[in-house]
């Protein structure tokens, strides 16, 4: 064979070995002698090792084919439209201009256009249509302060809304703090195709007929299965406690035509409680049925009125939920927000509503009335007993408004076909009544520790940076000053930017807070941007403090609660458990309480002490103002917990938040004691299915107190399962049909 000949048959031969190089030898080589015609392709000779099986690429072929087949055939209505989601939409705050700041004067000028419209601005619209690749024939403005601007959507798109927006202020590789949207869009089957659109779950998904049935079942009320009957023969449905849980239990009862509930609230109405909470920061004087706990609204009304939760934004519960809210006054804007709150000026006025409306369908409501008794029959409820107080409301009149006042003290029995425990987790009296009918508790995990609070201004600077802080505005006089003030210094970085920010806001965590023995979890709770402390204690000789804020989020300071966590078999627990049996945690929070009401001197005065000093173990010398009108005192706050839950505490703070929030460990910084209350130590045990009490027919618990919510939406969440509850026990409901597709 002559040289050239050789190079003929290597250059014939070579891009065959290449791309069959992943082939195991014996397929190669019959491979090779079929390819060169060492015998006949008629030969049975196997060309592969595994002749059975199809080859990557016959199998990718198929895959085409099939996609390809049903491609055609979703398009053949071309015309008929589809509703994709993207994801991860970013917008630079300079882009945006001031038309992001806080402004109540254009918020009710554009009270017309819902969130979901109005915050699709020219430069929301630009960055969604460079994702999906489409030319821009609009022209954008990137300081635009009119919110009322409209945007002229491209042919391929029909229509276009914000389903969420939020702030991503992480500072990756020095990147600019960015609103992040979550854009819906609509548009053909064809267009669809011509866009190179494919579901990408977390990025781009096309939403299934199922998924917008459910995220749209609130935009349409629970419609009354029955609208007839007089309310006598109607069953009778006691609900105690008028939080979360309970009012909206009460109010999908009510709304169903089927039942009269009798809504029992120990606390009085959000007007009356006001009066009772400025008594208690005035005076001093706390009143154990009326107070920051206790009332119309539950714990919740007088803290943050966050609505965020962990059980899916997107779900059709928690969108029924925040439209129900809206529907009684809550701002819109909760429906887009990624963190919203309601704040309690908000919420004070959408508790009224509220409660005419529920009044209006037939619902009983009794204020001051404190459950103290269970009656219990042959293992079923039948009804309660409840020492009822005077009681003070505002009622709206033909004429008006007028007041609604009952001066009678007097027990009364409350007799009803069930009954729903919807008591929040302060209301300590309840379980020990029900420990003692012989309701099933047990105990549950639940956290402990202290709230800190920074000036705001530095949580800006941590969060947002030197040349972004300086970029936050309230509209109160006194907190923009103070947050520019403190940027002065970087006045050309703040200047060099037109976009606004909020106020800043975090979220700290950990699962290995070291104790000295093992890890713990410890995080932080309720951060309430822009807000203050308050106290949240229900009896004299025992203090506990909590956070709020109103909506504007306008205050000096910036409050968490830093907790570590307590299991229900805790070594600290020990003493506790032999004394108390299942309720070992309340016992255990009421001594925690008891402490920190000596180490603050008494009357409400709160125990502090600087971060740094915490952690170093030793007593500040000084400390810095606070936000908790009742009086601070400087005091060993390290000395109140038992030394495991210390150990954790300070271990989670200088190894772990203090890195995921360099600045965090400061001066300034200044502990307040003690945050107990954080969730229920005890949880009524209920069957899965009938979500009855196990053990005991027709009783119901439900929400936070009874250990199966952990937050306002949550717990309404609950409240509405066990209102459907009740409807498949009475009527043979279907418990799945007002939440379809969750």
């Amino acid at each position: 064979m002559t040289r050239q000949s050789v190079f003929v048959l290597v250059a014939f031969i070579a891009p065959i070995f290449v791309v069959q190089s992943f082939q195991p030898p014996v397929a190669f080589f019959n491979r090779l002698q079929h390819n060169v015609g060492l015998y006949p392709k008629s030969t049975n000779t196997e060309l592969y090792a595994t002749p059975s099986k199809p080859s990557n690429t016959q199998r990718n072929w198929k895959k085409k084919r099939k996609y390809g087949r049903k491609r055609q055939e979703e398009l053949k209505n071309p015309k008929e439209l589809e509703t994709w989601r993207m994801y991860g939409i970013d917008v630079n705050p300079d882009a945006l201009g001031t038309s992001s700041m806080p402004d109540k004067r254009k918020e009710k000028e554009t009270d017309s256009i819902p969130p979901e419209r109005s915050y699709l601005t020219p430069p929301v619209l630009s960055s969604l249509l460079s994702r999906l690749r489409i030319k821009q024939d609009i022209s954008i403005r990137s300081n635009s302060e009119d919110l009322n601007d409209t945007v002229s959507l491209p042919p391929q798109l029909k229509d276009a809304r914000v389903i969420r927006r939020s702030i991503d202020a992480r500072r990756r590789k020095g990147a600019d703090p960015n609103y992040t949207f979550v854009i819906e869009f609509t548009l053909t089957r064809a267009a669809a195709r011509d866009l190179n659109l494919t579901h990408q779950p977390g990025r781009i998904e096309r939403m299934s007929g199922k998924q917008l049935k459910s995220e749209n079942a609130a935009k349409s009320d629970e419609t009354p299965i029955n609208e007839g009957g007089e309310s006598s023969s109607k069953p009778k449905v006691v609900i105690v406690g008028a939080g979360p849980a309970g009012l909206f239990c009460a109010l999908s009862l009510a709304s169903s035509g089927l039942f009269t509930p009798i809504l029992l609230e120990r606390g009085q109405s959000v007007e009356a409680r006001g009066k009772s909470i400025g008594a208690l920061i005035n005076r001093r004087l706390i009143d154990p049925e009326s107070n920051f706990s206790f009332g119309e609204g539950g714990a919740g009304t007088w803290s943050d009125g966050k609505l965020t939760t962990r059980i899916g934004r997107n779900s059709g519960a928690v969108r029924f939920v925040l439209e129900t809210l809206v529907k009684y006054g809550a701002p819109e804007r909760i429906l887009v927000e990624g963190a919203p709150h309601l704040g309690t000026d908000n919420l004070v006025r959408l508790l009224r509503n509220m409660r005419s409306d529920l009044r209006s369908m037939g619902g009983e409501i009794h204020f001051g009335a404190c459950v103290n008794k269970f009656h219990i029959e042959d293992k079923a409820v039948t009804g309660v007993d409840a020492k009822c107080k005077p009681t003070n409301e505002r009622i709206k009149t033909s004429n008006g408004e007028g007041d609604l006042t009952s001066q009678e003290e007097s027990t009364k029995t409350f007799s009803g076909d069930a009954v729903v425990l919807a008591t929040g987790h302060s209301a300590r009296d309840v379980y020990y009544e029900l420990e003692a009918k012989g309701v099933e508790l047990e105990a549950k995990g639940f956290a402990v520790g202290f709230r800190i609070e920074h000036p705001q201004r530095l949580i800006n600077e941590i969060q947002y940076g030197k040349d972004w802080g300086g970029r936050v505005f309230t509209r109160r006089m006194s907190t923009d000053a103070a947050n520019v003030k403190h940027f002065e210094n970087d006045v050309e970085d703040s200047d060099s930017h037109t976009g606004t920010l909020p106020v800043a806001s975090y979220r700290l965590a950990t699962n290995k807070a070291f104790d000295g023995d093992s890890n713990r979890g410890a995080y932080s709770f309720c951060q309430c941007p822009g807000g203050q402390i308050v106290p949240s204690s229900t009896e004299d000789g025992e203090l506990c403090i909590n956070g709020m804020s109103f909506s504007k989020r306008d205050s000096l300071w910036a409050n968490s609660a830093l907790v570590v966590t307590v299991s229900p078999d805790d070594s600290i627990l020990e003493p506790y458990r032999l004394a108390h049996g299942s309720l070992a945690g309340l016992e255990f929070q009421r001594d925690m309480e008891r402490k920190a009401w000596e180490f603050g001197g008494g009357g409400m005065r709160a125990p502090v002490q600087r971060l740094t000093d915490f952690v170093n173990q030793k007593t500040s010398e000084s400390v810095p103002s606070s936000s908790y009108r009742l009086g601070v005192k400087s005091a060993a706050c390290h000395d109140i917990y038992p030394q495991p839950l210390y150990n954790a505490l300070a271990h989670a703070i200088t190894h772990h938040f203090d890195k995921q929030m360099p600045g965090f460990l400061c001066d300034e910084a200044l502990l307040h004691g003690v945050e107990t209350r954080t969730s229920s130590p005890v949880r009524v045990i209920r069957d899965a299915n009938t979500l009855e009490a196990s053990g005991v027919d027709n009783l119901f618990p439900s929400g936070e107190g009874a250990g199966f919510a952990g937050g306002i939406v949550s717990a309404a969440v609950d409240g509405l399962l066990v209102a459907n509850a009740i409807k498949a026990k009475f009527y043979s409901h279907d418990k799945s049909t007002l939440f379809d597709g969750d």
